[in-house]
């Protein structure tokens, strides 16, 4: 069986009650992700990378179980109660606050490496960056905050547009909420008028864009959020179908067809949750591991996307892009 198929069987209810019982070999990370595997696909090998360098290999000398939240915010709790019975070594939970809170609240004795793209501290999940206390620490990146930045570049690359959309997923209120206040501010700053969307599955994906081609929308910014990286070959044939110009969170969104994207460097921040999650199967505590913070941003562009819409990117935006797709 090919490493793909097996983690895609594991969820929660799914391992047998022999493998919590039997002593074990070699420790166990209990990692709980809040979508599934398409997006684990993007970040496992930095996550792997990031382990390797603290000398650990899933099959080798340590035990990966996975979790999948299923893009359902709702199933979180439960899930990290089940997974924190089971016990792991190493506790991870990437992919917001709201896993995190899950985590956290499921045990205070595990060892917890998160993920987040808030400042942990002012979300009270720690008492600071340099010292967390408690049982978790991790990494923090910039993703809400870059809303604004990515509603410049792309009025940059779409200059005749009067209005811009923004997608939010409706599952997962907070963030959506937090995205169109931050995306309200930023639109009027550039005299724009902000039309908000939301979704929830792939069928709310295809019914937002509907409407939006019948509103003659010309520019959509795209929240980040883990259902829509799952989603990312179905939101940018969408776009190209709609002509719609479009700007993502991740760069994986652009190597699947979408315009462009403008984000932190997610594959250095799931190095660092790995590298950390290795250094707390070493017997390193959370507590006393300063939370690192990636401020590194990257701009990717797909040129022949542009020349698909019939979009002239310009060169200022060009030169500053991390990567162009040609």
């Amino acid at each position: 069986m090919r490493r793909r198929e097996f983690i895609a069987g594991i969820s929660a209810a799914a391992w047998p009650l022999a493998a919590r019982t039997q002593p074990r070999s070699r420790p166990v990370i209990g990692l709980l992700h809040p979508a599934s595997l398409q997006s684990w696909d993007i970040q496992g090998p930095a996550f792997f990378n990031g382990l390797g360098e603290e000398g650990y290999v899933d099959g080798g000398n340590v035990t990966i179980n996975y979790v999948w939240g299923q893009n359902r915010l709702d199933r979180l709790p439960a899930l990290a109660n089940e997974l924190a019975r089971r016990e792991p070594s190493v506790f991870v939970a990437v992919g917001g606050t709201a896993i995190v809170r899950a985590a956290m609240a499921a045990t205070k004795t595990i060892p917890i490496v998160f993920l987040v793209g808030s400042n942990p501290v002012d979300a009270g999940l720690i008492a600071s960056l340099a010292r967390p206390g408690g049982n978790a620490t991790g990494v923090t990146i910039l993703t809400n905050d870059l809303i604004a930045k990515r509603i410049e570049a792309l009025h940059t690359a779409v200059p005749f547009a009067t209005a811009i959309a923004l997608l939010t997923n409706s599952t997962n209120p907070v963030v959506g909420n937090a995205e169109a206040n931050l995306a309200q501010q930023a639109a009027q700053a550039l005299g724009l008028d902000l039309m908000v969307f939301t979704a929830g599955n792939p069928d709310d994906i295809e019914a937002a864009f509907a409407v939006m081609a019948r509103q003659r929308v010309v520019s959509l910014v795209v929240g980040a959020d883990p259902l829509f990286l799952d989603q990312r070959d179905q939101l940018s044939a969408l776009a190209a179908r709609h002509g719609i110009p479009s700007i993502y969170s991740d760069r994986a969104y652009v190597a699947a067809g979408g315009l462009m994207s403008y984000g932190a460097a997610f594959a250095e921040s799931y190095r660092l949750v790995g590298v950390y999650t290795g250094r707390v199967l070493k017997g390193d505590k959370p507590a006393n591991l300063p939370v690192h913070q990636v401020t590194k941003i990257q701009l990717a562009i797909n040129h022949k996307t542009a020349k698909t819409l019939g979009i002239t990117i310009p060169t200022a935006l060009l030169v500053r892009a991390e990567e162009v797709i040609e």
